[in-house]
């Protein structure tokens, strides 16, 4: 299993709504930033892997919201990958405001896709090797 956190996301106005809160839509942003960085984390970018041929389509995407998100909290994503990459690849969020309470739990899970024709195919020989040591 992956664990990696991003932290100091800091929430901006344009964020929020009406009410003062992190509009809802928004925490798939959020969980954007976090996968992007946990790829990172890895070695690896989404420029290189569609570069390969490969592009991530979101298949499914999850959100549970316990607590509100505020303007101007300090925010820290948790990502977790829970399981080798095959077809499919999917991170697990929580997310933090500065107090340390959960704010947000999600889940995301992308399928890999030939670029060329749009067909599913296996997770890139670098991603799988670049998670092995974790599994």
């Amino acid at each position: 299993m992956i664990n990696h956190d991003v932290t100091n996301i800091r929430v901006r106005y344009y964020d929020t709504d009406q009410m003062g809160i992190v509009y809802y839509g928004n925490y798939a942003r959020y969980y954007e930033i976090g996968r992007v960085e946990t790829l990172r984390f890895l070695g690896l970018t989404y420029k290189e892997v569609e570069e390969g041929g490969i592009s991530m389509p979101v298949y499914d995407l999850n959100s549970r919201f316990i607590r509100a998100a505020k303007y101007d909290d300090l925010l820290t994503i948790r990502v977790t990958i829970p399981q080798m990459p095959k077809t499919r690849l999917m991170f697990s969020y929580e997310i933090f405001n500065q107090n340390g309470q959960l704010l947000n739990t999600g889940q995301t899970t992308l399928v890999f896709v030939r670029s060329d024709t749009g067909r599913p195919c296996s997770a890139p020989a670098e991603l799988v090797e670049a998670t092995k040591p974790f599994f």
